[in-house]
């Protein structure tokens, strides 16, 4: 019975580290933290709204078709490398259906340009 446990023991070992580590990760920037902030700190940062506005107030159609367009790169990038490796086991129907979701992707970046989500004036 002790052998059987002892072979929990490089397991145990590990959660204790990964508790360790994990809790002085958790308690670090309270510790550390510069806890005085400036009026650059609290002013708007990438939203363009106050940090301390209303939660409930009308975004600009802008900031969604940004994240449209971003997850359209984001997937792109996400399913290219991998086609791209297979590539040659695939044969024409992985090439095809590489077109078609290209093509989708496509139709939507088109979407995101004619919506004017690429100015910003």
């Amino acid at each position: 019975m002790t052998e059987l446990l002892g072979s929990y023991v490089p397991i145990a070992i590990f959660i204790g580290i990964a508790l360790v580590i994990g809790l002085a990760l958790l308690v670090a920037p309270f510790v550390v933290a510069f806890k005085a902030p400036d009026s650059e700190k609290l002013s708007a940062y990438e939203c363009g709204f106050n940090a301390f506005d209303d939660a409930r107030m009308k975004f600009d159609i802008r900031y969604y078709l940004v994240s449209i367009l971003f997850i359209i790169f984001d997937l792109e990038v996400a399913f290219l490398f991998p086609w791209a490796v297979s590539f040659r086991d695939m044969g024409w129907f992985g090439f095809w259906s590489m077109m078609v979701f290209l093509l989708v992707l496509t139709v939507g970046f088109i979407y995101e340009w004619k919506k004017g989500a690429l100015e910003w004036n």
